[in-house]
């Protein structure tokens, strides 16, 4: 049988963990910030797919271009989805928890 260590949480330790959280850990913006210059990522590979595709269509390009540029923009969809998901399970999770 493992020992499961003990942790205590103090609330001022608590208080200042949230502090670095909030302020973030990336590029020292917020995480709603984080959170929307990431999906402005992913709405600009979007766009450059659909341009890419459009200048194929047009007789223009290259099609290994536009199959990269949809490859990204798929993966980057895919990956926006997976993160919803996780972000509505966790929201789920915590309205679950018992007060």
């Amino acid at each position: 049988m493992t020992d499961i260590p003990n942790m205590t949480i103090t609330p001022s330790s608590a208080a200042r963990a949230y502090a670095r959280t909030d302020a973030g850990a990336v590029g020292g913006g917020a995480f709603g910030a984080t959170l929307e210059r990431a999906m402005q990522s992913a709405v600009d590979t979007g766009h450059q797919a659909d341009t890419q595709a459009m200048q194929a269509l047009a007789g223009g390009g290259n099609l290994t271009d536009v199959v990269t540029a949809l490859s990204r923009a798929e993966l980057t969809l895919q990956s926006a989805t997976a993160i919803r998901d996780r972000v509505v399970q966790a929201y789920q999770d915590i309205i679950k928890m018992p007060i």
